[in-house]
């Protein structure tokens, strides 16, 4: 058999190279769809394959579980709006309130200790005088609209992008198999049988993390939102929802349940807001440093300052599926590092 000459070589691998850079390219604003669909995926296999043992035809396990991702992500999403809907008329007409007559200093605030003389002189200042109220007031205002008119734009790319993430979904759950046999033939053609055990690796690291971070993300929602209804604080159930929606982002808790906290400071509810804000903190300790080191580190072989690391990292580069990307990324180098060192490891003198 006459060898293949370099240059038809090189010109195959330019090609192929340039192939894929220009799909990609054409892509690039569908691939958040796709790698949340591929996130979604790996996380709920165990379900498809539970499905498929139990004699559901693949086609019908992937449009049960696609119709049950659906209800599970749009439900929610959908009682998250109709109760910011509602709070915005709300606050709409509290500030409409402020602007006209003032916000009164409320007699905790002097009592603040340290900093309570130059809160209170702060606020007769800027908030209890009507006039300072009305332009502070009127110019969050006018920031508010613009934000909302933007926001209604990003919300229509968002429902594209779920739309596309769950068609995706569908095709991932009934051709799953075939597509990962095909992709471990061509990754054991390029690169060899050691990136099976990457590729598993990969799969433990997104599914830890969406049991880190989403499951704990909701059970932190559902303790804190306990506390926020014993504290007394209103609309207990929309602070709960966006609890439990921004525990999968690094800081959203403590976001959350410090505005409930100054909230209830506001209302002159000073032993409620201290406790919601010292549980809260014993709350996010707890599940930052114990549960979910337990779940995701154990879980993917990897240590948490990494996964951490992954986390803050991925949600820099890649936006919110960055999240799960990041660790996934981080199991990949960690897999290589940890191949290389076994494998130029100096051998035993005994």
């Amino acid at each position: 058999m006459t060898p293949e000459p370099d240059y038809q070589r090189i010109g195959r691998i330019a090609f192929v190279v340039a192939a894929v850079a220009a799909t990609v390219f054409m892509l690039w604003r569908s691939l958040p769809a796709l790698a949340w669909a591929v996130v979604l995926a790996i996380a709920t296999w165990p379900l498809r394959e539970r499905l498929i043992r139990l004699g559901m035809r693949p086609w019908i396990a992937a449009l049960l579980l696609t119709a049950l991702l659906a209800l599970a992500l749009m439900v929610p999403l959908a009682v998250l709006g109709v109760q910011i809907a509602r709070e915005a008329i709300v606050v709409a007409r509290a500030f409409r309130g402020w602007q006209e007559s003032g916000l009164a200093t409320p007699d905790w605030v002097a009592q603040l200790p340290w900093v309570g003389a130059y809160a209170a002189e702060w606020w007769q200042q800027h908030l209890a005088d009507p006039e300072a109220a009305k332009e502070l007031f009127g110019r969050a205002q006018s920031l508010g609209i613009v934000h909302w008119t933007r926001l209604g734009g990003q919300l229509a790319g968002r429902v594209i992008i779920l739309l596309f993430t769950l068609l995706g979904l569908f095709f991932l759950y009934r051709d799953g198999p075939q597509l990962i046999e095909q992709g471990e033939r061509i990754a054991d053609r390029l690169f060899g049988p050691p990136v099976r055990r990457i590729g598993r690796n990969v799969v433990s690291a997104v599914r830890a993390t969406v049991s880190g971070l989403v499951l704990v993300g909701f059970a932190e929602g559902l303790v804190l939102g306990i506390a926020y209804w014993a504290s007394g604080v209103q609309h207990a159930m929309l602070f709960t929802f966006a609890t439990a929606v921004l525990a999968s982002v690094p800081f959203g808790v403590a976001l959350i349940f410090s505005i409930v906290s100054l909230l209830l400071l506001a209302q002159g509810q000073v032993v409620a807001g201290i406790l919601v804000a010292m549980f809260g903190l014993a709350v996010l300790f707890v599940a930052d440093h114990f549960v979910r080191p337990a779940l995701i580190g154990s879980t993917a072989r990897i240590p948490f300052l990494l996964v951490l690391l992954g986390i803050f990292g991925g949600l820099e580069t890649f936006g919110l599926v960055g999240l799960f990307l990041g660790p996934a990324l981080i199991s990949v180098a960690l897999a290589i590092w940890r191949d290389a060192v076994a494998t130029t490891a100096a051998p035993d003198p005994t």
